[in-house]
């Protein structure tokens, strides 16, 4: 697999539990929480989709023959400004897996765009103080 599939695949993968937009080729239109595809097919699976007529559909699965565009409708979680922010209170200890969407802090704690979900201690409590700053300044 070519660098340039990989991060193809990993922009899709982190849409994965995002509200998406999804237009066929014939025009049909679906907004839902994306919640699986398959990369060699790119057909996928929206939970609690919505139609243009606003009609409610629990599943869709959609083939990936029949998808024209995806549209992300919120704006995915900017994992590399995160890990740039850390880098600033913790210089050379960071490493960003953006494809796998988590960041490690000197090697023991694990922060996704959930918070710290791996690790404990001052030096947790730290990361998480960085991360709710970081989500903080965001929203604004």
């Amino acid at each position: 697999m070519s660098v340039a599939q990989r991060k193809f695949f990993g922009e899709i993968a982190a849409l994965l539990d995002k509200i998406v937009t999804v237009t066929t080729v014939n025009g049909k239109e679906y907004t839902g929480t994306l919640k699986g595809i398959n990369p060699e097919t790119l057909s996928l699976c929206l939970a609690e989709a919505k139609d243009k007529k606003g009609r409610t559909i629990d599943r869709a699965f959609l083939n990936g023959s029949v998808i024209a565009q995806i549209f992300a409708v919120e704006k995915p979680f900017d994992l590399k400004a995160l890990a740039e922010r850390l880098e600033k209170v913790f210089p050379r200890l960071i490493r960003l897996y953006e494809d796998q969407g988590f960041i490690w802090v000197m090697d023991k704690i694990k922060i996704t765009e959930n918070g710290v979900v791996e690790g404990k201690g001052p030096t947790a409590e730290r990361v998480q103080k960085v991360y709710n700053q970081f989500i903080s300044e965001m929203a604004k």
